[in-house]
């Protein structure tokens, strides 16, 4: 197991908000073998905005976590994200996916305990103590169509909250549209004698340059089940003005997805472009590409190349 520091940095890499560092610090001296979860649903294909999640994940394993995922059926079908067939058929994908990423995970559908009559009397007490404007306010960055929500988008996050509890969870990871439903949670602790950590990971923007990556928007992302020429494709057409760094999808896939998977990114280009550049590390390549230094079709060439090798690791796994 490796010390208190270095399991820190670990889980502190690529995430924007720790709520708070300190009981994170109080939780790793005290619980061998903390819980830490993300939920899912499983509605189309995993993407690279997944990803960064699930690549945390990864970290949290080595950190010495035991990851609890919860695909959360139900919670797809009060978001109108599909029925109940669709669905069942999307878990069944997922749960491949995240088995041939390699994440020792225990892999949990929200159907196999949402329905009992204890988990239901939990909703309901939160139901009582919670303001229609606050789940409303909690739902802003997940509902789908938020101007005419409906009465079940309302419940998801009241199961949400549940969830957490019944998964005995002590870390609560997800992506920053998750951050009003987790501090529901956390206001809520009094009320379901449960209280957990948070941590938030980054968006990425949309290969668009607009908005974040998004599984509905043609040509907004990249899947995990991709070709090649489709990433090729997809990345050779994205947003990714020269020297800009803020919004730049194909740098946030680079310091997010790559960076922790490799040792450095080799960026191949002829001699009388400069030759070839080695970043050992994302600060050196956000640097020399806001210097103007790189151009923005060689960092896409080898950004291509990067993720080419691990989602077809991925693609080879579940055929």
């Amino acid at each position: 197991m490796m010390d208190l520091n270095k399991r820190l940095e670990l889980i502190k890499r690529n995430t924007v908000e720790i709520i708070s560092e300190e009981e994170l610090k109080n939780l790793l001296k005290k619980k061998k073998k903390p819980i830490v979860y993300c939920g899912y649903e499983p509605s189309g294909s995993i993407h690279l905005g997944h990803f960064i999640t699930l690549s945390k994940l990864m970290d949290f394993e080595k950190a010495g976590f035991k990851i609890k995922i919860l695909l959360a059926d139900i919670h797809a079908m009060l978001n109108r994200k599909g029925d109940e067939k669709q669905i069942k058929k999307e878990v069944e994908i997922w749960k491949k996916i995240i088995n041939a990423l390699g994440l020792r995970a225990e892999i949990v559908l929200g159907s196999s305990f949402q329905f009992k009559k204890e988990y239901q009397n939990e909703v309901m007490l939160l139901a009582q103590h919670s303001t229609i404007n606050r789940g409303l306010r909690s739902m802003q960055e997940v509902a789908r169509d938020i101007e005419n929500a409906t009465i079940s988008q309302l419940w998801y996050p009241l199961m949400q909250v549940v969830d957490m509890k019944f998964l005995k969870v002590d870390v609560a990871l997800g992506g920053m549209e998750q951050r009003k439903i987790h501090m529901f949670g956390k206001d809520s602790h009094n009320i379901l004698n449960h209280d957990f950590i948070v941590i938030h990971t980054p968006l990425i923007t949309s290969l668009k340059g607009e908005g974040k990556m998004s599984k509905s928007i043609s040509g907004s992302s990249i899947f995990l089940t991709d070709s090649y020429n489709e990433i090729k494709n997809n990345i050779k057409s994205a947003y990714c003005p020269e020297k800009q760094i803020e919004n730049n999808p194909i740098l946030q896939i680079s310091k997010l997805i790559i960076f922790p998977r490799i040792k450095e990114m080799k960026i191949r280009r002829p001699e009388k472009f400069g030759g070839e550049i080695r970043a050992k590390n994302y600060e050196k390549l956000e640097r020399i590409f806001s210097q103007g230094k790189l151009h923005p079709m060689d960092l896409k060439n080898a950004v291509v190349e990067e993720l080419e090798k691990i989602i077809k690791a991925i693609r080879e796994k579940i055929r």
